[in-house]
């Protein structure tokens, strides 16, 4: 859930998704579910040679599950709070195998 609760506060920022199949898409954020589906506007194609029918869509819902990669804004990054949040997220996990 750390990834969800962080890409939430992502939201109206700037983003790149990497797709599966090599494309490259850049838009704003609009939303994130726990699935990591992501839904984009105001989007463009990286290569829009290499996919011209995608030059007049707008905005574009992605599944979780064809995402390579998501290219962040590093102003947008609060490394020492993500950092944190990671810590703490695998001290919950170490407690919880350890009282199995």
């Amino acid at each position: 859930m750390l990834f969800f609760s962080f890409f939430k506060t992502l939201i109206d920022q700037e983003v790149t998704i990497e797709l599966k199949n090599d494309m490259s898409i850049r838009g704003t954020l609009k939303s994130v579910d726990q699935f990591l589906n992501i839904k984009l506007d105001n989007i463009s194609v990286v290569d829009e040679l290499k996919y011209p029918h995608l030059s007049s869509v707008k905005n574009i819902f992605i599944r979780g599950s064809v995402v390579r990669y998501v290219h962040l804004p590093a102003d947008a990054i609060d490394t020492a709070l993500l950092e944190d949040a990671t810590r703490r997220e695998a001290a919950a996990q170490a407690q919880k195998a350890a009282a199995r």
